[in-house]
């Protein structure tokens, strides 16, 4: 079976031209590639960890505080069993927490980008998480602009089409499975709705890749990797020339089941007003254009997270 690539990003730096097209190759084959070299302090990522650990060890009733009803669970805490993969006879078998980007009270977003919520029983959630937040998000830049020049954009494309973009991290946790008339999986078969995500560390395996041989994949990255994969919305921006790989999370096999598991995933959006229109460099006739009708960024998202049952 074929591996998923891992690269290392700093070649971006001392040998662009060759880090472009492997890693251009790696999504087109893929929609996911592993990344290493990032920069994004371990020290940082496991201060993260801890944070959302302690949250959720929380009693229900005072995680509950942070759940905000009929927001679509925009930022702080949604309960356990709620989100449904499109198209699922089941929920998800987690409980998560949203943390958006910090704007200015008077930003023209703000109407669609709420402020975010701060647990007060966990003293450093905010400054690990928004730390991390800042930290994924500067690296996304770096791996939009990759893209960007492997289908002949300038590499600086996308930075003023995200800096305000309605991206979340999202601390999950999905806890030990223990009864046995539940599905074997954490997290439905799906794909992500945003323009691409990064997933940092995760403390068991179980993420599984749908290949173009209708294989599921294992992908379990090494520590200092973070797997960045390709989201509906920038395969749709390209034409699929970059597809959004179907994945799920699987419990693994043994003890590991009765073991909680914790991720998070940064997911990377364009600005809300961003106009989701084809690229013109990603329409060819061998790939005609396959969106002729234009969305803005933050209508998608709308569409979307009613498939998913957030909304």
């Amino acid at each position: 079976m074929s591996q998923i690539p891992t690269l290392d990003i700093r070649r971006f730096d001392t040998d662009r031209d060759a880090f472009v097209a492997d890693l251009g190759a790696a999504y087109r084959e893929w929609g996911f590639c592993g990344i290493r070299g990032h920069a994004v302090s371990d020290a940082l990522i496991q201060s993260a960890y801890q944070a959302a650990q302690d949250f959720f060890a929380l009693p229900e009733a005072v995680k509950m505080q942070y759940h905000q009803k009929g927001t679509g669970g925009a930022r702080g805490y949604t309960p356990f069993g709620i989100e449904t993969a499109k198209d699922s006879k089941f929920p998800d078998l987690k409980e998560f927490w949203h943390v958006g980007r910090e704007i200015p009270e008077d930003s023209a977003y703000a109407d669609v980008m709420t402020p975010n919520l701060w647990p007060q029983e966990v003293p450093n959630f905010k400054t690990a998480m928004y730390g991390l937040y800042t930290a994924l998000d500067q690296l996304g830049s770096k791996v939009l602009s990759a893209l960007a020049l492997h289908i002949d954009l300038p590499e600086q494309f996308f930075a003023d089409k995200t800096q305000f973009g309605n991206s979340i991290l999202r601390p999950i946790h999905y806890p030990p499975i223990t009864a046995e008339n539940i599905p074997n999986v954490r997290a439905g078969a799906h794909e992500d709705i945003n323009f691409i995500t990064l997933l940092v560390g995760a403390s068991a395996a179980g993420l599984e890749v749908l290949s173009h041989k209708n294989e599921w994949v294992p992908f379990t990255s090494d520590a200092d990797t973070i797997v960045v994969n390709i989201g509906d919305m920038l395969q749709r921006l390209s034409n699929h020339v970059y597809p959004s790989t179907t994945h799920r999370v699987v419990n693994p096999m043994g003890d590991g089941a009765r073991k909680p598991r914790y991720s998070i995933p940064f997911f990377l959006h364009p600005n809300p007003d961003f106009l989701i229109k084809t690229l013109p460099q990603c329409i060819s006739s061998e790939n005609p254009d396959r969106y002729p009708v234009s969305i803005t960024g933050h209508d998608y998202l709308m569409e979307r997270l009613r498939e998913i049952k957030l909304v």
